[in-house]
């Protein structure tokens, strides 16, 4: 499967506002955008006219960034979501946030999305207690997600409880001891703190 293997703040510098891609770094005053805030390369620092279309691409290169999905997998949602009753956009970002992956992300047991993929690709994780290791599963209401018992010991998992700020978003029903979680709705365009221009995404698809 195909991986961005180069500098995560690369992404962030290009994009030109934090995604949150290297969890704790990104709070900090180490962050890129904070030390580097211009687009990387040798023409990074020169003002360029952006196009509709450029706008649109862009957001939506920067929402796959942000949950850490490719090409296929975010068309494939597109057309999951616009066939789904509702608006689009908002269908689409509930589905990206259904993620398994981004469920134990929100659920403060992962300090990145990335982290939360490979924490999912190990096999840590249960989903209404059965084996749950492919990062793109798609959670719904009534789903419980737990942590495998043999794994809450672990000083990993520890670590993540000690360490956890997050506060999990209000569909989400976590319980930070039995590091569990239950799904209790599906996210609203309310409940997703991140400053997403959904429509330019549809429009491009549009086309």
């Amino acid at each position: 499967m195909a991986r961005y293997t180069d500098e995560q703040c690369r992404i962030c510098r290009r994009n030109g506002e934090k995604l949150f891609l290297k969890g704790s770094r990104c709070y900090t005053d180490k962050c890129a955008i904070v030390t580097r805030n211009y687009a990387p390369g040798q023409h990074g620092q020169g003002r360029k006219k952006v196009s509709n279309y450029g706008l649109q691409l862009r957001e939506k290169q920067k929402v796959k960034r942000i949950y850490g999905v490719l090409e296929t997998q975010f068309r494939n949602l597109y057309e999951r979501a616009d066939k789904m009753a509702g608006i689009t956009g908002e269908n689409l970002l509930s589905l990206l946030e259904r993620r398994l992956d981004n469920v134990v992300y929100r659920m403060g047991l992962a300090s990145s999305r990335k982290e939360a993929r490979q924490l999912v690709g190990h096999g840590h994780f249960l989903l209404n207690g059965h084996k749950a290791d492919i990062a793109s599963m798609t959670v719904k209401p009534g789903d419980v997600i737990t942590v495998k018992e043999r794994s809450k010991s672990s000083a990993k998992f520890k670590a993540l409880v000690e360490n956890n700020t997050k506060v999990a978003p209000k569909w989400l029903e976590a319980n930070l001891e039995e590091m569990s979680a239950k799904v209790v709705a599906n996210p609203g365009r309310e409940d997703i703190d991140l400053e997403i221009a959904e429509h330019l995404i549809i429009e491009l698809y549009s086309k």
